[in-house]
């Protein structure tokens, strides 16, 4: 704990105000309490028959410029076997069940329960083969905040 003397020494060698060492307790940190089963079930541009979108959160004004979606996604029987998907920014995949060949541009990946997958989302991407069914993977995309 140094003293304000201390403070002023330091903010004066580094060049800053004092009030730089205070900012981060100051600023407001967005948070985002998802209890199980309650995401928001929801369709995304491009969504195919049969795909189960749970929204998990969404922190859009952090002012960091990015806007962060993690999806809870359910491929079953029902869900549409070639969907391809194309959008800004980046996509992380996280296998929880269930096998997929997953397409990303001209690469088709085989995701197993524990494999990820992380992309640039412009590139036509989704899953191509359901190898076994439930399928469920998080995703999570992040793309810049329109202005």
């Amino acid at each position: 704990s140094p003293s304000l003397t201390t403070l002023k020494s330091l903010a004066q060698a580094l060049n800053v105000p004092m009030t730089a060492f205070f900012r981060r307790f100051e600023e407001y940190r967005p948070v985002v309490h998802t209890r199980a089963g309650d995401g928001v079930e929801t369709e995304r541009e491009g969504t195919r028959a049969g795909h189960h979108y749970n929204l998990l959160g969404h922190l859009g004004a952090t002012g960091n410029g990015v806007t962060v979606e993690p999806y809870l996604i359910t491929l079953s029987e029902e869900s549409d076997r070639f969907p391809t998907f194309q959008h800004e920014g980046t996509e992380f995949i996280f296998m929880l069940e269930g096998e997929v060949e997953y397409r990303h541009g001209n690469q088709v990946f085989a995701l197993k329960p524990g494999d990820t997958l992380f992309f640039d989302a412009d590139a036509p991407h989704g899953p191509e083969e359901l190898t076994s069914l439930p399928a469920r993977y998080l995703s999570v995309i992040s793309y810049p905040q329109s202005g």
